[in-house]
């Protein structure tokens, strides 16, 4: 029986573990590891992670910028990585920020979330500016394959703003938008039963199902310029996942977790890349301990 992504990111929250570990091999890092800056490199770290990170974070998320900038040979370490992670059950968010429409967007789907697929994830972050419904594409994979999506809402990037605090006709903020039309895909697919109902439980902020279409919102932000409020969503309904960048080098304190998210962290994933990944390979296993046991208190 296929599981709901929801109802998985449910168990690790049930488990008490809202660690993303981030796997982001850029040039820098790469040289702070003494690794090459090559796809061997990239590969390298990814599987360090992973290892350093199953049965310990909830997730990893491998930024593909860093894989795909070395061409095919990137995409076949990548390969490897996620096979890795397949292996020891633990959860890929793949970091791709796809968007397009109609077979364009269906095609990116296929590739990063179809079953067999050698790219397959467990979910992607999209990019919905074209509308939500242009993410149609996945929705047969997100409820019959048991994938997920995360839907860029509100980023901590100066130069989305602009768009993401533009106010629509309706009234709403174009992020607050985001969060609401994903909000409701989940409502809508627990209520006709073609995704499950696993339950957040007691060691989380808040109660109830899990969706299984999240958004991505900065921890580095004032949610409420965008238009989001970060009560009631968690509750009343269905628990919406929430892919959290920024904490640690960014700046945002993971003790500030409910503060920052209110009800929405109920289902929070709080990603954390550099803070791990700095230091080099030594260590690792326990950064990623570390912080995976800071975020579970924050949250408790």
């Amino acid at each position: 029986m296929t599981i709901a992504f929801g109802d998985r990111l449910a168990a690790e929250f049930a488990a008490g573990r809202h660690l993303c570990a981030g796997i982001d091999p850029h040039a820098g890092l790469l040289a702070e590891w003494e690794l090459a800056d090559d796809a061997a490199g990239a590969e390298r770290m990814g599987r360090d992670v992973v290892a350093a990170s199953a049965g310990v974070a909830a997730c990893v998320k491998p930024q593909i910028a860093f894989f795909e900038r070395f061409g095919s040979a990137g995409l076949a370490a990548l390969e490897r990585v996620l096979a890795d992670a397949r292996d020891a059950g633990l959860i890929v968010v793949a970091d791709v920020k796809r968007g397009d429409i109609g077979t364009s967007f269906a095609a990116y789907a296929e590739a990063w979330l179809a079953p067999g697929s050698p790219l397959e994830s467990d979910a992607m972050t999209v990019v919905a500016y074209q509308g939500f419904d242009s993410l149609a594409g996945a929705f047969d994979l997100v409820r019959a394959q048991g994938k997920g999506l995360f839907v860029l809402a509100a980023t901590s990037n100066p130069e989305a703003r602009e768009v993401q605090q533009a106010v629509r006709d309706d009234g709403r903020t174009v992020a607050a938008a985001m969060v609401a039309d994903a909000q409701r895909f989940n409502d809508e697919s627990l209520a006709d039963g073609s995704v499950g109902s696993g339950s957040v439980g007691s060691g989380s902020v808040g109660s109830g199902s899990v969706g299984s279409v999240g958004v991505v919102l900065g921890a580095t932000l004032r949610l409420a310029e965008y238009g989001i409020e970060t009560g009631g969503l968690a509750v009343s309904g269905t628990a919406l996942p929430v892919l959290a960048p920024g904490f640690g080098a960014q700046g945002a304190r993971i003790e500030d977790a409910r503060a920052i998210f209110g009800g929405l962290g109920a289902a929070l994933l709080a990603n954390e890349s550099r803070g791990i990944l700095s230091g080099g390979p030594a260590g690792l296993a326990g950064r990623v301990r570390a912080r995976a046991e800071a975020v579970a208190a924050a949250l408790a």
